[in-house]
């Protein structure tokens, strides 16, 4: 059973970049919500708040090269009643500011929306520097703090107008490249629950961000060989989806993570923990390996960091001698 899915994923699959959703979305919000205000640090057109900007030009504030303070005016801002997305790349909103992120949103449990673009090695020929590949790592074991890694600009979009309505602190993953449009337009969107975006019987496949793509593909591919593959996606890291991995657990009996992050800390070592206290399967990981990034070309990266679908159909296989 396949759901959810765009009717063009495995034909002609169309393409945009996730960080729009960010200038889409807040430009939505901001037409019947004037609590609503656009915090950036001096890369306004890279995360899209350019957007937000033409049409709210008394909500948008550019901060300048200044990430820190920018992370403590919002959450000013939010004391006050009013209701901030900040948004820069990744390494800076949650490697330079962390001090600020733990205390002034996570501890005080402000209602502040962090909005990362630039994130993972699809940052491209920036290089080592702007890949942020621990983001995820950083966030997700900061109480209060809830993580979401949407796998293309329609989820991102959903993702976005859905927070609003929840109170706290929140860290939405955003790229830089153009992604894959993977959901429908009807697919929901729920914090804490994942999507099923095939079913099968053999082993499951926990994905997120552009690698939900690469595992739709992988999954195809495994079709062939007789192998039944099961895929999530699982857009919330944290609150993780239990009840959808103990389901899969049960009925496939073995996993497999697939991530544009370290494994180390981010959605597969999520996972695994969870498997250890939960119900124990064998678990294959696919991202990064304890290494950082390069510059280059995004495909090619994810190619040389094997993290494409033959990458994920290989590690299936592996689980599945274990199972």
């Amino acid at each position: 059973m396949i759901r959810f899915l765009d009717k063009n994923v495995f034909t002609q699959v169309q393409k945009k970049p996730t960080r729009d959703a960010f200038g889409l979305a807040t430009s939505a919000m901001g037409e019947t919500d004037d609590r609503i205000v656009v915090l950036t640090a001096d890369v306004s057109g890279s995360v899209r708040a350019n957007w937000f900007a033409e049409k709210f030009p008394d909500r948008f504030y550019n901060m300048g090269i200044s990430e820190q303070n920018m992370v403590a005016v919002a959450a000013g801002m939010a004391r006050e009643g009013l209701l901030p997305y900040v948004s820069t790349f990744g390494v800076f909103i949650t490697g330079r500011c962390y001090d600020q992120v733990r205390v002034l949103l996570a501890y005080s449990n402000t209602n502040v929306k962090l909005v990362a673009t630039h994130t993972g090695v699809t940052v491209g020929e920036d290089g080592v520097t702007h890949q942020m590949l621990e983001d995820v790592a950083l966030m997700q074991t900061l109480p209060r703090m809830r993580v979401i890694v949407p796998c293309d600009t329609r989820e991102a979009i959903k993702a976005l107008t859905a927070v609003k309505e929840m109170e706290g602190p929140f860290y939405i993953r955003l790229g830089r490249q153009s992604a894959p449009l993977v959901t429908s337009e009807e697919a929901p969107f729920e914090l804490g629950k994942s999507l099923m975006l095939q079913d099968g019987e053999d082993v499951t496949v926990i994905a997120n961000g552009v690698l939900v793509y690469e595992a739709l593909m992988a999954a195809q591919t495994l079709a062939e060989e007789n192998i039944s593959v099961r895929v999530l996606n699982m857009h919330t890291v944290k609150p993780l989806d239990h009840e959808a991995l103990m389901a899969a657990a049960l009925e496939t009996g073995a996993f497999v993570t697939a991530e544009e992050h370290q494994c180390l800390g981010g959605l597969g070592s999520a996972v695994s923990v969870w498997s250890s206290q939960n119900k124990p399967v064998p678990i294959e990981m696919v991202g990064m390996k304890d290494q950082f990034g390069q510059s280059g070309k995004a495909d090619e990266l994810l190619d040389y960091y094997h993290l494409r679908a033959p990458d994920i159909a290989q590690a299936v296989r592996k689980v599945l001698k274990r199972k």
